[in-house]
């Protein structure tokens, strides 16, 4: 190794090769802090027009900014959101702006920077063997630390307690430092703390963080330690959490430096991005179902109605967990009808979209609570009016279609007042699916009219969707059954509701 060089211009390959605290020395080798080693590694990233934050959409000109200044001040971190706004994630992305490796005592459990030892051991270590005490190289990865926060955390869990198992052996007192059982925090010492969900810890254990926070100090049963801590602390917060279950104490807040507000993505196409990013679809699932940038969006709308529905508790949030789980259902639904009609390929159809009903269903909070059935009853609802909401930016209104004196959609309605239906089975296979839309007459004509270039696929998938939009605007009739979809004439569909009632009466 050129003697020439310095620390700060080693390659991670030269580093490896420092083996003692001599070594280090020799090196130049000077004690940086963790909030100072993530400020100077977020400069160089922002000169070198690098982001720190690979993967994370919607963010770039609101989140990732305040978070990147906060990283520059020096600021422990409170990350405030809902559910499902990649709060966990940014805070585990810090772990990229951490050096590759950095020096420890070897065997040292607070991970000890050779030349700023923090414990006893650590502190023994140097005093006998001086310049040839073996040092160790900790990677990053393991500098970084998680805690969710429950009400069974404890002060011991979190900072530590005496062992007086430890003390008996080593027949020491319980005031030696050696009786201690370090807990998470100590042992996160210079990397990264996250304590998840801070509103969920007990007020008397946020307490105990203030002096950690500040000062560094820590006591452990009435035993009070000086340890200057070195950790970048970032902490996750859902806002209702300040009411339902808990809050965080004025005190710990004020010794955060920065409360950074999440948001869900603003737009479909940036929740799009997200969704084809972390939904598990195999690559034998991608290969037999074909998708569409139509259904892509018309899932993603789903999820921005439920966050207007007046169904759906807006402060528990919905979570992009939704749309993810909503699409590896989409798929697995018409990969599973694809495998019972032994079809080697197929495509998505609008009433797929039932089957992603149990992803909705599990992560809606109702306003008001009723049966087991609410959410699913609910989701459902959702899909529906998603489906009118995006039916206008496709195909004429039909409420003011039907006031001009050529009606786009006259002919078809004429077929279904005429007493015609079409039933569409949920596994029908491909060639059947596509012989029922093709038997309701002028249904074609429509969709080419608006789009005349659409073939295949895509055109039967839009033929679909326009009677599931006429449906929504009350312009035909539409019965959803556990394993098919009736199309017919409004009116003879509402006349037939009484009777079933009617039934269901007598039956009782």
């Amino acid at each position: 190794m050129p003697s020439s060089l310095t620390y700060t211009h080693l390659s991670t390959s030269q580093r490896l090769e420092l083996k003692t605290l001599g070594d280090l020395k020799a090196a130049g080798y000077m004690p940086i802090s963790v909030k100072e080693e993530l400020r100077q590694n977020l400069i160089q990233a922002l000169e070198s027009g690098k982001s720190a934050f690979e993967g994370i959409y919607g963010y770039e000109d609101t989140v990732i900014p305040q978070l990147e200044r906060a990283i520059l001040s020096r600021h422990n971190i409170n990350l405030l959101g809902l559910r499902g706004q990649a709060k966990t994630r940014l805070a585990r992305l810090m772990v990229n702006l951490l050096d590759e490796y950095v020096p420890i005592v070897a065997g040292s459990e607070l991970n000890d920077d050779p030349l700023a030892p923090l414990s006893l051991y650590a502190r023994t270590q140097i005093e006998t063997f001086g310049d040839q005490t073996p040092i160790a190289w900790l990677p990053r990865q393991e500098r970084y630390t998680e805690k969710l926060a429950t009400p069974d955390v404890t002060v011991a869990d979190l900072i530590g307690d005496i062992d007086p198992i430890k003390a008996a052996n080593l027949k020491i007192s319980y005031s030696d430092e050696r009786s201690i059982n370090f807990g998470l925090i100590p042992r996160t010492h210079r990397g990264i703390f996250v304590i998840n969900e801070i509103p969920d810890l007990q007020a008397r254990i946020q307490v105990a963080l203030f002096n950690i926070l500040q000062e560094g100090d820590i006591q452990i049963r009435g035993f009070k330690i000086r340890l200057p801590l070195d950790i970048q602390f970032v902490f996750t917060a859902n806002p209702e959490d300040y009411t339902n279950r808990g809050s965080i104490v004025t005190p710990l807040k004020d010794r955060i430096g920065s409360q950074i507000i999440t948001h869900y993505p603003p737009t479909i196409e940036v929740s799009k991005k997200i969704t084809q990013q972390e939904a598990q679809v195999k690559t034998e699932q991608k290969n037999r179902v074909q998708t569409f940038e139509f259904s892509d969006n018309l899932l993603e709308a789903i999820a921005f109605t439920a966050r207007e529905s007046e169904l759906v508790d807006a402060k528990s949030g919905i979570s992009a967990r939704l749309t993810i789980s909503a699409y590896e259902n989409l798929i697995s639904t018409a990969e599973r009808r694809a495998i019972l009609n032994k079809e080697p390929h197929t495509y998505l159809r609008i009433s797929d979209f039932m089957g992603i009903v149990p992803a909705l269903a599990g992560k809606v909070e109702l306003v008001y609570e009723g049966e087991q059935e609410g959410a699913g009853i609910v989701a459902q609802s959702l899909i529906n009016k998603s489906l009118r909401n995006i039916f206008t930016q496709y195909f004429p209104n039909p409420e003011k279609e039907k006031k001009n004196k050529i009606n786009l959609y006259k002919n078809l309605l004429d077929w279904f007042e005429a007493g015609n239906t079409l039933e569409l089975l949920n596994d029908l296979s491909t060639a059947d699916y596509e012989a029922k839309l093709d038997s309701v007459p002028f249904l074609k004509k429509i969709v080419l009219a608006k789009m005349p270039t659409l073939k295949g696929a895509e055109l039967y998938l839009m033929m679909e969707f326009c009677l599931h939009g006429l449906a929504e605007y009350s312009a035909i009739g539409r019965k959803n059954l556990d394993n098919a979809l009736t199309f017919s004439d409004l009116l003879s569909g509402m006349f037939s509701l009484p009777q079933e009632d009617d039934d269901e009466e007598d039956d009782y």
